[in-house]
């Protein structure tokens, strides 16, 4: 007889890859309408992993004023080791986000430019690695299908891409209190 995931211990389950493991990130980055350059991105696990980098590739006096005032100016010093070339970022992205086997889930809210910036670091959208969604889901959307339940306060340090990140899952985490989902992301009633 076929086991379901909801039968197994949680390690167990994703050490069969019964679920997907779920990502939450955020991405810092200037556009003008055209082009799109990252600044920063921030992803935490749902296992508490984390990862974070600046891009040395994007050109600061295209920023617009409030890219200046609220992302920019948060930004470690350039010397702090979180200082990346695109390059080297998409790299330890993806050995970050495929340490395992395990197929993967990202999650953002009003993540649309986010996937763009993040699919951009390899080129184009069929440069995209296999093993990374080709889509992100939409943390906006879970909310409003929640209920628009109470999210947790805007912590200290907004628009850091790794604060808004753990800010993600923490509303990730409120949304599913009132609309519990399975590991399968299926709705449990």
């Amino acid at each position: 007889m076929a086991r379901s995931w909801g039968q197994f211990p949680a390690p167990v389950a994703a050490a069969l890859g019964l679920y997907n493991v779920r990502y939450f990130y955020d991405t810092e980055f200037i556009e003008d309408g055209k082009t799109i350059e990252l600044v920063s991105i921030g992803i935490v696990g749902e296992n508490g992993s984390e990862y974070y980098a600046v891009s040395t590739d994007f050109d600061p006096s295209k920023a617009n004023s409030w890219v200046k005032e609220n992302v920019l100016a948060k930004l470690p010093s350039p010397q702090d080791s979180a200082w990346k070339p695109a390059s080297t970022i998409r790299t330890e992205i993806l050995e970050f986000l495929t340490r395992s086997s395990t197929p993967i889930e990202l999650w953002a809210w009003v993540g649309a430019y986010d996937h763009v910036v993040l699919a951009q670091l390899w080129g184009d959208m069929a440069s995209l690695p296999k093993r990374l969604p080709r889509y992100t889901r939409e943390l906006k959307q879970l909310w409003e299908f929640a209920g628009r339940p109470s999210l947790p306060a805007v912590p200290k340090g907004n628009h850091d891409a790794l604060v808004d990140a753990r800010h993600n899952l923490a509303k990730f985490r409120a949304c599913t209190e009132v609309l519990p989902l399975s590991k399968g992301n299926r709705i449990n009633f």
